[in-house]
């Protein structure tokens, strides 16, 4: 017995080596990158997320529980330990709502949650104290530096569409074009109001939203347009800003679906880049003073399969590209569900920020998006749509953080507008589920994001060509950590980047 027990010990013990042996040689898996500096792509202009449906109820929340929203989406302060409060968004989406919560029941959309409140009210009147949610949101990323603010709209007022309603009864174009003066005006009017009321401007105004689809399911507010409607919205907002010396610029697209904005087969609704911004195309736009010479695209439908989702970026960063300076934005994204990932079910792990992480490396270098745009910065929905999650209530409640939060963070808090985004060659052995991105930023500090979801650390080699790195900070987004300052170095030479992680790498 006593013998047999050795053999079993020592074959446990060789066991117990293997497996070690096995675990050493993946963490000393050395994934090799060259960065070069002189070799620059896209400017990034910044990230950011919309208030759509929970901040005009969360903005009413108890003081310490909407800071800590705000906070955790706009903050670039740290703790004395140095972990982040935030991931510093730096542009805010700001619903202007169509009215429909003015209506209550009658406006036909059941949750009230998805129904809006706007300035204008049923009489004509404006109230500029109907969004205190909204407005205190917006007053708040301006106060934690937000410099960037886009106003968006799903649907026009309810009293300039032809069913009164802020949906669409046949699936057409809901606006009536008889009033599009008066839309316009009343436009003019809130980005004026919301200026005298707070002291922010909007940067941006998005007169419409994924105009391709129906809206017709009353379950939101949407309205859908063609090409041509759109072109004759776009003209009339234009006309409006130069008459009334609005400076807020008017961004377009909100495509849908990427390919929208490339597809040469759908010239209804499709091939926009073409339609809006080539002179030859009737509903060309892109001379109109107004006109903000970008144009914007929503990432959804398009993550897999693989192949698809490497084509569509690849032939939306090609067509952007036809047109001189014209520049991309990605300005609307949550997981609503594929063969990857389903959007049912509030998930505020790895996974789906690992997915998310993915998904804006892509975006930013296959599609050089030069803004990566979140969907719902506060959900109280039971579903992979928002950043921050409260619960489903008015007045108060919990406030939860996720994990797609924080892997948003490790670009919005570090990737700063103006840096540029570098070419990253791999060397040697190329490990091809990671994916690494490196950006210059104006103080020519380097910062390289890496996602790694496989289940080993990884080292990164970063030769910087030209430039050695002297200093290296990482931070850390995983189970563990929270975008949290995780190691430092010398060098460059042996960065660790943990298992199934989003990783920035500082350097200088």
């Amino acid at each position: 017995m006593v013998k047999s027990f050795q053999h079993l010990n020592c074959f446990f013990t060789c066991l117990a080596l293997f497996f070690c042996g096995r675990t050493a040689l993946a963490q000393e898996t050395v994934l090799k990158i060259e960065i070069d500096p002189a070799i620059k792509f896209q400017t990034i202009e910044g990230f950011g997320a919309s208030d759509a449906w929970s901040c005009q109820f969360a903005g009413l929340w108890p003081a310490a529980k909407k800071d800590k929203m705000a906070d955790l989406l706009f903050s670039t302060q740290t703790t004395n330990t140095g972990q982040p409060l935030g991931i510093g968004l730096n542009m805010w989406r700001f619903s202007i709502g169509g009215g429909s919560a003015a209506q209550g029941k009658a406006s036909d959309i059941g949750d009230e949650w998805r129904r809006q409140y706007a300035f204008l009210q049923p009489d004509h009147s404006y109230d500029w104290n109907a969004m205190p949610g909204q407005v205190w949101f917006l007053k708040a990323a301006q106060t934690r530096g937000v410099k960037q603010f886009i106003g968006f709209v799903n649907s026009p007022h309810v009293l300039f569409t032809k069913n009164g309603k802020a949906y669409s009864t046949d699936g057409h174009c809901n606006l009536n074009f008889d009033k599009l003066p008066e839309f316009a005006d009343y436009l003019v009017a809130t980005i004026k109001g919301i200026t005298k009321t707070t002291g922010i401007t909007l940067n941006y105004l998005s007169p419409a939203n994924e105009p391709q689809w129906k809206w017709n399911e009353h379950n939101q507010e949407g309205c859908p347009y063609n090409n041509t409607e759109l072109a004759q919205l776009y003209r009339g907002v234009n006309e409006a800003f130069v008459k009334n010396q609005v400076k807020t610029k008017i961004q377009i697209g909100e495509a849908g679906q990427l390919d929208y904005l490339y597809d040469n087969g759908n010239n209804v609704k499709g091939n926009q880049v073409y339609q809006f911004f080539n002179a030859s195309s009737p509903n060309y736009v892109g001379n109109l003073s107004g006109i903000d010479q970008s144009i914007s695209g929503h990432s959804y439908f398009t993550t897999s399969p693989e192949q698809k989702f490497i084509t569509v970026r690849k032939k939306t960063g090609e067509a952007v590209a036809q047109i001189k300076g014209l520049r991309y934005w990605m300005s609307e994204y949550c997981i609503l569900g594929d063969s990857l990932m389903k959007g049912e079910k509030r998930d505020l792990g790895m996974a789906p920020a690992l997915f998310i992480a993915r998904l804006i490396h892509h975006d930013l270098v296959l599609s050089n998006a030069t803004s990566w745009q979140w969907w719902l910065a506060i959900s109280a929905s039971d579903y992979k749509d928002g950043l921050v999650y409260i619960d489903k209530n008015k007045t108060d409640g919990q406030v939860y953080d996720s994990k797609m939060l924080w892997a948003l963070g490790n670009y919005s808090r570090f990737v700063s507008p103006g840096s540029k985004r570098l070419q990253v060659k791999t060397l040697g052995v190329n490990v091809p589920e990671i994916d690494v991105s490196s950006y210059l930023q104006n103080n020519n500090k380097l910062v390289t994001v890496v996602v790694n979801p496989t289940e080993n650390d990884v080292d990164l080699d970063i030769n910087v060509k030209r430039n050695k790195q002297s200093f290296v900070q990482t931070y850390v987004t995983s189970k563990e950590y929270n975008l949290t300052p995780y190691k430092k170095y010398q060098d460059s030479k042996r960065v660790r980047i943990p298992a199934k992680s989003v990783t920035t790498v500082l350097s200088n």
